[in-house]
């Protein structure tokens, strides 16, 4: 029987798992085709694809600096230069703060950390039952595992469905406010655009990407990841299946519009709604830890809205398993 099953291989769960496996069995599972969760890299062919998610990282904490330092060295992350253009006179003023990106994409971090560990993609948790000293766990696909401690690294809402009858605190009664947005990637030919990337002060775009300044490969057409405002992914993202060439039409017009980029040909898009991108009120507590039934929860929801704060929530939580 493992020692732990960990729900998700973001961040959070990433991290967790690679502190736990120095003492204990453990298992990751997670509902999507690959590593990495909110920071996964949409592989077009080879090297060649986008950060689906996740763009950058800026390290603040002590701690995670440090963290990042290291993976520096080790060859996983490096910094993103170029062109970095802010058309919102708000954030002008934030605008040399340090932009760290994956060498090979923005979930390598995830991958470093679970390397040697025994990860099962496309696994949906879909119920789980507390039998005497162990936890039941049953999947989409009706495979089930049985496990001493659970530790689920899901957003807020998924993590309240899952366990808010085993959790004994008042934890998932705090108003805890997901974040959506929709991502447009995109292919077309050379632009010339010279940009690394443009945050804007549009009320539906807020922010472009140009993959190709990252420096993982060399392509003779230009990759962009667009991604809308929260505001505007608040309105739409329930409902962008039902009209994705529409959403796509709409981020691509406000994207040559603000940014004059001319676009001759476009040879291929794809669009992904994040229902639950990021939290943007962090809440008192960085993890929950039941010692008695083996439960644990982290997330970038604890914390605040940045990778930074799952890294630290995870950080936190093994803190508590192994006090």
């Amino acid at each position: 029987m493992l020692d732990f099953c960990i729900i998700g291989s973001g961040i959070s769960g990433s991290t967790i798992a690679y502190y736990l496996k120095k003492k204990y069995s453990i298992n990751v599972y997670d509902k999507a085709r690959g590593v990495g969760g909110r920071s996964s890299f949409k592989r077009y062919k080879g090297k060649i694809g986008f950060d689906h998610g996740l763009q950058y990282l800026s390290p603040r904490s002590k701690e995670f600096k440090s963290f990042t330092k290291k993976l520096i060295k080790k060859k996983v992350l490096k910094h993103w230069k170029g062109n970095h253009e802010f058309l919102n006179e708000r954030i002008k003023k934030d605008k040399k703060h340090v932009k760290l990106i994956g060498v090979k994409g923005n979930n390598d971090i995830s991958k470093f950390l679970l390397k040697n560990i025994d990860c099962n993609f496309q696994s949906e948790l879909s119920e789980i039952k507390r039998q005497k000293d162990y936890w039941y766990l049953k999947f989409r696909d009706n495979k089930y595992i049985y496990s001493k401690n659970l530790i689920i690294t899901a957003p807020f809402p998924q993590a309240k469905k899952l366990t808010s009858k085993f959790v004994i605190t008042k934890l998932f009664k705090n108003k805890v406010v997901m974040n959506s947005s929709l991502t447009v990637l995109l292919m077309t030919n050379k632009t010339g655009n010279k940009a690394s990337s443009f945050f804007t002060n549009d009320k539906v775009l807020g922010w472009v990407s140009k993959e190709n300044s990252k420096k993982r490969f060399k392509f003779n057409k230009d990759l962009w990841v667009l991604q809308s405002t929260f505001e505007y992914g608040k309105k739409h993202t329930d409902n962008y299946r039902n009209k994705k060439k529409f959403y796509t039409n709409v981020l691509i017009s406000k994207f040559k519009k603000l940014t004059k980029t001319k676009i001759k040909k476009i040879y291929f898009t794809h669009i992904h709604g994040w229902k639950y991108s990021s939290n943007s009120k962090p809440l008192n507590i960085q993890s929950y830890w039941d010692k008695k039934i083996g439960l644990g929860l982290c997330g970038d929801w604890f914390g605040g809205p940045r990778l930074e704060n799952g890294w630290l929530s995870a950080k936190d939580l093994y803190k508590k398993i192994v006090k």
